[in-house]
């Protein structure tokens, strides 16, 4: 549930993995504004690790085509995405900076990754991923089908909990 009074998101959720996000701001903070519009459905080379450590937004979707989908994610100290399930697409997580505790499935049993992990979630799979650690959550992530509108730009978690597409 976004707080507009200080700008300031949780999860919404009342489980003991909720979370809260306590930066003013909202924002990763990492002094760099390089942005990218939807470079989609245009063939592209990429170095997608750099791509996603440079992007400062909480959801920037960087490339869509027909059938699948590329996203940037930037997740605050102490944040998370929220506790999510896309029935209709897969989605492969990969995390380029920080650590994170990512529950999966049913059970939402915790489990701690870093930079270098993977994190698959098939369809219809309830989950969700917390920043735990020190710096910014850097992440991009790939939907089958795509899952948001071409160009979507969310630069704070609230931003996309107002976006009601």
């Amino acid at each position: 549930m976004c707080n507009d009074n200080n700008n300031s998101c949780g999860c919404g959720g009342n489980s003991e993995f909720s979370c809260g996000c306590n930066n003013n701001n909202n924002s990763c903070g990492c002094g760099c504004n390089q942005r990218s519009n939807d470079l989609g459905p245009n063939p592209i080379t990429v170095n997608i690790n750099q791509m996603a450590r440079s992007n400062t937004d909480f959801r920037n979707t960087y490339w869509t085509g027909e059938n699948l989908q590329v996203t940037l994610m930037c997740i605050p100290v102490g944040c998370c995405v929220g506790l999510e399930i896309h029935r209709d697409n897969d989605q492969f997580i990969n995390i380029v900076q920080g650590e994170a505790l990512v529950q999966l499935g049913e059970a939402q049993c915790p489990r701690r990754v870093g930079c270098g992990n993977a994190i698959i979630v098939p369809a219809g799979t309830w989950h969700n991923i917390t920043n735990i650690g020190n710096v910014p959550l850097k992440l991009y992530s790939i939907y089958a089908p795509p899952h948001h509108p071409r160009g979507t730009l969310h630069r704070t978690k609230c931003d996309a909990e107002r976006d009601l597409y």
